[in-house]
């Protein structure tokens, strides 16, 4: 049954998409669409995502954030919300994405996943990429998408990274974390053709500690893979970031003075600093063309 719905939104979704490829890409406003992925689970991606997002959202963007976690969302509780419908509604066909997008503080709109929902966590490529599809209907309403993406190198994580301008991959200085890191990019590189990564480091001591970090994983990148690893920041872990995570508020709201928010603000002024997208890739529009372009094995 739920194959059938699948198809069904996908064919809704195409009709869609079809009689407004053309309006679309002469009336859209450039959109970032950015992509937060770890290999490794604990990292931290989460909060930077919904940090990342306030501080973008400040700066006078429009920001929407998509928990792209398909199974084990968390972006709603790391922002205290009570969500009544997620994407596994928009998969079945019985709501659109706009009607499953709520408020959050920071002036930020979510789009929530499905937690602890098994299929969803299973869907494929394809079913993947309707939902992505799905985000033709949003164009012209955003300036930043930040996608959320789950822990791994799942087909979801892969999509989405896929189908994004740029790749923010999230490391902490843990053998495993690194490992894991290494290993999506190694994937996106050489199965699908990804080259250009952004490294946040979280979680760090300090900047220059998070700069070692940087220096060592590059460097092992660019050495065995054809990629270009370029550093976006280090975000400290300090005792109001801990307190922030457990009150669900994100530390750029609840302690804005403190080291951890002001490193998120810093990266978000430099995020907001990237050349304006140009030509298709900057249109909401590419997010949705992309994942039928080369469909995974």
């Amino acid at each position: 049954m739920h194959n059938d719905q699948a198809a069904g939104l996908r064919a809704m979704q195409m009709k869609n998409h079809g009689e407004s490829k053309v309006s679309s890409a002469r009336k859209s406003k450039p959109v970032r669409v950015i992509a937060v992925a770890s290999g490794k689970g604990g990292v931290g991606k989460t909060n930077v995502s919904v940090n990342l997002g306030v501080g973008l959202s400040k700066l006078g963007n429009r920001v929407l954030l998509m928990d792209a976690d398909m199974g084990l969302a968390n972006v709603d509780i790391m922002l205290g919300l009570q969500t009544k419908y997620n994407l596994s509604h928009v998969l079945d066909g019985e709501k659109t994405l706009k009607e499953i997008m709520v408020s959050a503080p920071g002036g930020l709109r979510v789009i929530p996943a499905a937690s602890g929902v098994k299929r969803m966590a299973q869907l494929t490529p394809m079913e993947n990429a309707g939902i992505i599809n799905a985000f033709s209907e949003l164009d012209g309403i955003l300036d930043v998408l930040i996608v959320d993406t789950a822990a791994g190198i799942a087909d979801s994580v892969v999509s989405f990274c896929r189908a994004s301008q740029e790749v923010v991959v999230v490391v902490t200085d843990e053998p495993a974390s690194m490992t894991d890191a290494y290993a999506l990019i190694k994937v996106l590189s050489r199965e699908y053709k990804l080259n250009n990564f952004k490294l946040l480091a979280n979680m760090a001591r300090s900047e220059k500690h998070g700069k070692m970090l940087f220096d060592k994983f590059s460097q092992v990148c660019e050495q065995f893979l054809e990629v270009s690893i370029e550093y976006l920041g280090t975000i400290p872990f300090d005792h109001d970031l801990r307190q922030s995570i457990q009150k669900q508020s994100p530390v750029t709201i609840a302690n804005p003075m403190s080291e951890s928010a002001k490193a998120f603000r810093k990266i978000a002024q430099d995020i907001d600093n990237w050349p304006i997208p140009t030509g298709v890739t900057g249109y909401l529009q590419f997010f949705v063309e992309s994942l039928f372009q080369t469909p995974s094995e």
